[in-house]
């Protein structure tokens, strides 16, 4: 008999809450430390990318529109998701003890933003002082849809930081995966369309941030940016679509994803929009 040869996957992207191919038909080999065929991604392109954006903003109604006592079960639960499979994510990052660290501090992450996504208004609203007989409320909502660009290392933890505070806010998110290992971030996406995330609430591309960060710059529904691992070209590409379309772009210089300043209520409030609302008092 001839010798067996095993099937390699090819991981498709994460749109909608289906896993499509790219429509440019491209794919790109992800490889071991010893250079050995681990698995395809797809090359994903602009049009994969507009079709992220219109699957996310029909998501961000049903994730936004939802209570914040709701999206924090919902993130729990994607927790328990993520720990249902620490072994297979824990492979996806090489093995070893540095793997396991990575994956326990992203669970860990999910459910530190399940915790603030009912409380996070409490430290950045607000009652203002009026002059009046009025009362004067500021309160953050969620902005809409949020492009994050993810680091390359550490590419489970460092996108995760990244997605996470967008959806404690109730937005939506398109997420572009590690270019150097971006399986993690397709075992995610499977979580994530398994467990009680409503369809395109998050959207995971892979493929080439020379490629798609300048599209992710320039669509006009895409409100905010929040990236990490960025060159200095490509930060410059944000400024330049943030100046032409009033994007809110931050870009993330954090060394140590572990630390505990890298995760709190500061990283959610950049995207959010605050409301105020005026209120005639009862005397």
């Amino acid at each position: 008999m001839s010798e067996r040869l095993s099937v390699t996957k090819t991981y498709k992207l994460f749109i909608g809450g289906k896993f499509p191919r790219t429509e440019s038909g491209r794919s790109t080999s992800v490889k071991d430390a010893q250079q050995g065929l681990v698995a395809h991604v797809c090359h994903a392109s602009r049009k994969d990318l507009r079709a992220a954006v219109e699957a996310a903003t029909k998501g961000q109604a049903a994730w936004g529109g939802g209570t914040a006592y709701l999206r924090g079960q919902v993130l729990y639960r994607l927790g328990e998701m993520l720990e249902s499979r620490t072994s297979e994510f824990v492979e996806a990052l090489g093995g070893g003890d540095d793997a396991s660290r990575e994956v326990s501090a992203t669970i860990d992450r999910a459910v530190h933003y399940a915790g603030w996504t009912d409380k996070f208004s409490q430290v950045l609203g607000g009652a203002n002082p009026v002059a009046g007989p009025y009362h004067n409320f500021s309160i953050p909502g969620a902005m809409g849809v949020v492009g994050v660009v993810s680091p390359d290392e550490p590419a489970l933890l460092g996108l995760m930081s990244l997605v996470l505070p967008a959806l404690a806010a109730g937005n939506s998110v398109i997420a572009l995966a590690s270019e150097t290992n971006p399986i993690p971030a397709m075992l995610l996406a499977e979580a994530v369309a398994t467990s009680d995330v409503p369809a395109g609430t998050v959207n995971i591309l892979t493929g080439f941030r020379d490629e798609l960060v300048p599209h992710f710059a320039s669509h006009r529904e895409i409100i905010g940016i929040h990236g990490a691992g960025l060159t200095d070209d490509q930060r410059g590409t944000l400024r330049a679509g943030a100046a032409e379309n009033l994007k809110r772009v931050i870009v993330r210089d954090t060394t140590d994803w572990y630390d505990e300043a890298a995760q709190g209520a500061g990283w959610i409030e950049p995207f959010t929009e605050t409301k105020t609302i005026w209120h005639p008092s009862a005397t």
